[in-house]
């Protein structure tokens, strides 16, 4: 019975060191343009919380995934689809089970002038518009999904 309650304590003794372990000072964090934002204001809070830094790296998903693939040092992906962390997690980059989904996004027609976009788009139809800005497809999900 004695050594069952030893070995009971191990875990536990363990379980207390893990924290002491696994104190990081940084996180490096690859991170979608667009939620670049978000993640400077959640990385202020975290570092409140712990005093640890996250060091962000904002850029397309593509290439945020190429530099991955590469030898870059991120240990988080926040991403702006959900292929690009399973073909992480599929080549053995990320860990298997990791991958979760933060946010839903929606694409949105938008400009500074309200009388040049409608609800319904119909000013894309009429070729009305003298710019318009997409994210690269290539490299951005948003990018693609717009096409």
């Amino acid at each position: 019975m004695k050594q069952k309650n030893r070995l009971l304590r191990i875990p536990l003794c363990l379980t207390m060191m893990i924290p002491m372990l696994v104190h990081a000072d940084e996180v490096k964090v690859a991170v979608a343009a667009n939620f670049q934002k978000p993640l400077e204001d959640i990385a202020a809070s975290f570092k409140a919380d712990t005093g640890d830094t996250v060091v962000i790296s904002a850029g397309a998903t593509g290439q945020l995934f190429a530099q991955i693939q590469n030898g870059a040092p991120f240990e988080v992906m926040v991403s702006a689809d959900s292929k690009t962390p399973k073909k992480l997690v599929d080549s053995e980059l990320a860990l298997a089970g990791s991958q979760f989904t933060y946010a839903k996004g929606q694409l949105v027609l938008w400009s500074v002038d309200t009388a040049k976009v409608d609800a319904k788009g119909d000013v894309l139809k009429k070729g009305s518009f003298t710019h318009l800005a997409i994210a690269n497809p290539k490299t951005a999900p948003y990018g693609a999904a717009s096409g």
